[in-house]
């Protein structure tokens, strides 16, 4: 498999609260984490930084060859869950960290399947390069929510004044809900993991369209410059892994 991966604080931020982490578990075997902090600039690294470093640690550490589909779900909810109780624990210890917490996307990619965890509004796709592309994930967000009550239109949502609030996140609660999902793969297959500081600046077309133009490496690089072009009103960050 190859892997390539980018961040970015943009052109309007001060600080970059995203943090990722990904890497080979076993042989053909591949792991990858994004998480976008909030709770003001220097709490919410804190937390972003945090949730990847253990969610990383208990997959790596969990994950063995043979293991079953459910073992493989348990494993990355247990995962989100763990670093969930951490945050949340940690905001609970000083006052500077009162609020904070992060989206989070992971994902266990093998041969033939990937394995999605989230909470939040960073993004999973899975990517035939240069043809199609599927959203794998759904936001956790409140215009989300709106969409689908029938409230606003998918176009309405695009700019909505509610887009940036979320309803779930690791570390402002107790106990974090995550949804799951697995979808089959093929080889030359790219799952793209991303925060919504690419996916508010570039059309879903057009991650589909840049990603059979170029290297796996230079597809992240090309986003990132792209969504900088477009506004970069945000931090972004790109991880891709391809089958």
């Amino acid at each position: 498999m190859l892997l390539a991966a980018k961040t970015d604080i943009g052109k309007q931020r001060e600080n970059n609260q995203d943090s990722y982490s990904f890497g080979e578990i076993v042989p053909g075997v591949c792991y990858a984490v994004v998480c976008d902090g909030m709770g003001g600039a220097a709490e919410g690294a804190v937390a972003s930084r945090k949730c990847s470093e253990i969610v990383r640690e208990r997959l790596t550490a969990g994950y063995f060859d043979g293991m079953s589909d459910n073992m493989t779900k348990s494993l990355l909810t247990s995962a989100i869950e763990y670093a969930n109780r951490q945050i949340y624990s940690l905001s609970l210890s000083d006052e500077k960290y009162e609020g904070m917490g992060t989206t989070v996307v992971a994902a266990i990619i093998t041969k033939s399947s990937v394995y999605i965890s989230h909470a939040g509004d960073s993004r999973a796709y899975l990517i035939n390069p240069g043809r199609n592309i599927m959203q794998l994930t759904r936001d956790h967000s409140v215009v989300q929510r709106m969409v689908e009550d029938g409230t606003i239109t998918a176009a309405q949502a695009v700019d909505h004044p509610k887009k940036h609030l979320i309803t779930r996140a690791v570390g402002v609660d107790p106990e974090v809900r995550t949804d799951f999902c697995q979808e089959e793969v093929e080889q030359g297959d790219i799952i793209l993991l991303c925060t919504d500081g690419l996916t508010n600046y570039l059309s879903i077309g057009f991650l589909a369209e840049l990603s059979g133009e170029t290297s796996l490496e230079g597809f992240v690089t090309d986003l990132v410059n792209k969504a900088n072009e477009n506004g970069g009103g945000d931090n972004v960050t790109v991880v891709a892994v391809q089958v």
